[in-house]
């Protein structure tokens, strides 16, 4: 069976193909899509995951995304989420091939946040401020570049070191780019853009007084419902977009936080498919403020995996 490594993702899954792929699936649609959670418990307040996300698009290809979270795996020089992508023929149920799975969900949840920013930030927008430092941060960069013309990063973390690493390993990636380490966040987030963050901020970072008009805010990291990245008053400001509803509106912090305080109508929320079927608007002003949650799902996984199966296939 074939097999492409993390090393053979990241070169095949390049954001000028993976951002049109994301968005050709919000427009057709995935036929089907499920999620299947099985846990471990371990000792202290530790869990092990194990989760399943099968996507199918009749006629065309269907895939599953096995990802395996062990918290502990740190502790031993082991990466903390291990697991794999197997893709199927849509016609006759043969095996196209394996993929690394760690490197198709960085490079899927990157692109995804690239694909709205496409839709939803100023085509002009020239500065990003990054929040955050871990892995996806440097994907989340790149795929932001790669979709408007982003000429300098004010990129914020809470640890310097970690930071300058970052910044280090991305800078040839792209030379054309200034990235410069943020001392203060406010001070990035205000002279941005669009601000993405993919943080495990437990209360929120980003202040809406603090936008300026016409700001993309890209929310990534927080996946739970005690997990948030931005305050109240970015609810308030801005226009309200998720990538899909069954992945964000009962589960992201962002969400359900302010929904449970009565500062965000759940009918407010527009999701992509809706925007990318014009059936909502994108951005209607210059001036506007455009508020992003991404939850992912495995319908994403299956349209990044695909383009990649595509992308090997070329002469």
């Amino acid at each position: 069976m074939l097999w492409l490594d993390a090393q053979s993702v990241e070169r095949l899954g390049d954001f000028r193909r993976l951002v049109p792929a994301i968005q050709e699936m919000n427009r057709e649609g995935t036929d089907r899509v499920e999620r299947m959670l099985l846990s471990q418990s371990v000792d202290g307040a530790a869990q092990n995951d194990w989760l399943m996300l099968p996507a199918w698009r009749y006629g065309r290809c269907f895939g599953i995304k096995i990802a395996n979270v062990f918290p502990d795996n740190a502790a031993k020089n082991l990466a903390s989420v291990q697991g794999a992508y197997l893709l199927f023929d849509g016609k006759t149920g043969e095996t196209l091939c394996g993929m690394d799975g760690p490197m198709l969900t960085l490079r899927k949840t990157a692109a995804n946040s690239a694909a709205a920013a496409d839709w939803l930030a100023r085509t002009d927008s020239e500065t990003l401020c990054m929040v955050g430092a871990g892995a996806l941060a440097p994907h989340l960069v790149e795929a932001h570049c790669a979709a408007r013309p982003i000429r300098k990063v004010l990129w914020w973390n809470r640890s310097r070191p970690s930071l300058e690493r970052a910044i280090a390993a991305l800078a040839p990636r792209l030379p054309n780019v200034a990235l410069a380490a943020a001392d203060e966040l406010g001070d990035a987030v205000s002279s941005a853009d669009i601000v993405s963050a993919a943080t495990m901020a437990t209360k929120p970072l980003i202040k809406g007084q603090w936008l300026r008009p016409g700001t993309h805010l890209d929310l990534v990291g927080g996946y739970r419902p005690d997990m948030r990245e931005a305050d109240d008053d970015c609810i308030r400001f801005a226009r309200h977009y998720v990538d899909a509803r069954f992945t964000t509106i009962e589960v992201a912090g962002d969400l359900t936080q302010p929904m449970a305080a009565g500062v965000l109508d759940p009918a407010a929320i527009i999701d992509m498919e809706q925007v990318a079927r014009g059936l909502k608007p994108k951005r209607l002003s210059e001036d506007e403020i455009t508020w992003f949650k991404s939850g992912g799902g495995g319908h994403e996984d299956l349209a990044t995996a695909w383009a990649v199966y595509q992308a090997f296939k070329e002469p």
